[in-house]
């Protein structure tokens, strides 16, 4: 059976107020390749707002129609999310599988997704738009055939959901609600445990692409060197979305948690972030974030706006934050360099971590103290203990016990009180 290879045409409306459409437009065309659809060209049009029947003015939908018979497409990505009843007018009028970037960046997720937990967040997530949209996406899918066998497989919102009632779709998003709940008490409990063991959590945040895996793995090189503990990682749109939490080890004893979480895009759907709420947290309850930022993306600082946003949708505010420029390599900008609060590194080239590892430690262990404790020789207990846990700087041996030069956390000092003799 022949694979069929989709051809896509990509329809975006600039609003007077978008000065990033261009960007948009490009970001979409990367979102289509990256579940192997080509595009074959795109219609745009300027409007002080999108045309609430058509999303385009009804003119423009002739030229769409026009376009696509000639470069003989199959199918046409439209730049925002379409309404029910857009999608209904426009697959009526162009006679043609239509699709929208919510849609587009479902699919890409429902591919990418691994774990039992990000599959259910992208199912809640596809159902959830779906429900309202069954009408437009029956007559679409009848017209296809359902999901092809080449690029856009539209998984999930496919014929086998469609074929489902709407109280089917709806008993199925309550129950999936249910059970990304428990998945969701039980990372608050991990991430309690996590906070009463005291090891301070770093988190890794970042548009997608920006490099947060290739960070993390290159970290673990240098201080762990345990190469099971590598996450996946590849130059593409949503490489990752599983949550993965490392521990490592500085030289001084110090230890920190490291997690990433799944990258940001604009225009993200809403849906989406809703369902991933509970991986975005992880950032929530972390000591520090790494915002990591492709620095040779000409539009690096609008994708930085844009994780800051999603972040502020999740409540992931007033976090310490380091700004981690990658790719600076790439973008031919002097490398590496650090400031109190940003870095520039090529994570790729294993270039700048020093300079990282040196501002992670002075924003997560500010709060370390020095003390000079005495420790009885009948109390060997404490003096392996703090061997093993803290930054034991000089150890020398009196007549009354082991006097220990000792770097520790401040909260900490409570359990040694008696020991301190100065600090």
């Amino acid at each position: 059976m022949d694979i069929l290879v989709e051809y896509a045409v990509l329809v975006g409306v600039q609003e007077q107020t978008n000065e990033h459409f261009e960007y948009e437009m490009e970001e979409l065309k990367n979102l289509a390749e990256a579940i192997d659809v080509h595009v074959v060209g795109s219609v745009t049009q300027n409007l002080e707002r999108r045309h609430p029947t058509h999303y385009v003015g009804k003119g423009k939908v002739s030229e769409i129609k026009r376009f696509y018979e000639e470069t003989d497409a199959n199918l046409i990505i439209f730049n925002d999310e379409l309404s029910p009843s857009q999608i209904r007018n426009l697959e009526r009028e162009l006679e043609v599988k239509v699709i929208d970037r919510t849609m587009l960046i479902l699919d890409i997720f429902a591919r990418r997704a691994r774990t039992h937990e990000a599959r259910m967040q992208v199912e809640l997530a596809q159902l959830q738009y779906t429900l309202p949209r069954l009408v437009g996406l029956r007559a679409s899918l009848s017209r296809q055939g359902g999901g092809t066998g080449g690029g856009f497989q539209n998984k999930g919102a496919g014929e086998t959901k469609l074929e489902l009632d709407r109280r089917k779709i709806e008993d199925q998003i309550s129950k999936l609600r249910k059970d990304l709940d428990h998945v969701r008490d039980r990372r608050d409990t991990q991430r309690k445990q996590r906070k009463r063991s005291g090891i301070p959590v770093v988190s890794i945040v970042g548009y997608t692409n920006a490099g947060k895996s290739t960070l993390m793995n290159a970290l673990l090189r240098k201080m762990d060197d345990v190469i099971s503990k590598q996450v996946y990682e590849e130059n593409m749109l949503f490489a990752t979305l599983d949550t993965s939490v490392r521990r490592l080890s500085l030289a001084d004893n110090k230890e920190f948690l490291l997690t990433d979480t799944v990258g940001f895009v604009s225009k993200l759907p809403h849906h989406l972030v809703k369902a991933f709420r509970s991986t975005l947290e992880e950032a929530r309850g972390a000591d520090l974030l790494l915002h990591v930022v492709d620095v040779s993306n000409p539009e690096y600082r609008y994708m930085m706006e844009v994780t800051n946003e999603t972040l502020q949708d999740v409540g992931v505010e007033n976090i310490p934050t380091i700004n981690v420029f990658n790719k600076s390599d790439l973008a031919g900008v002097p490398y590496p360099r650090d400031t109190a609060d940003s870095v520039w590194i090529s994570a790729k080239n294993g270039e700048g971590l020093d300079e990282l590892i040196d501002l992670i430690k002075k924003k997560v262990f500010e709060q370390y103290i020095t003390c000079k404790l005495l420790v009885p020789f009948d109390r060997g207990d404490v003096v392996s203990y703090l061997n093993d846990k803290a930054n034991v700087k000089k150890t020398e041996y009196e007549e009354e016990g082991t006097l220990m030069t000792v770097e520790m956390d401040g909260s900490e000092r409570v359990k040694f009180e008696e020991f301190i003799v100065s600090h």
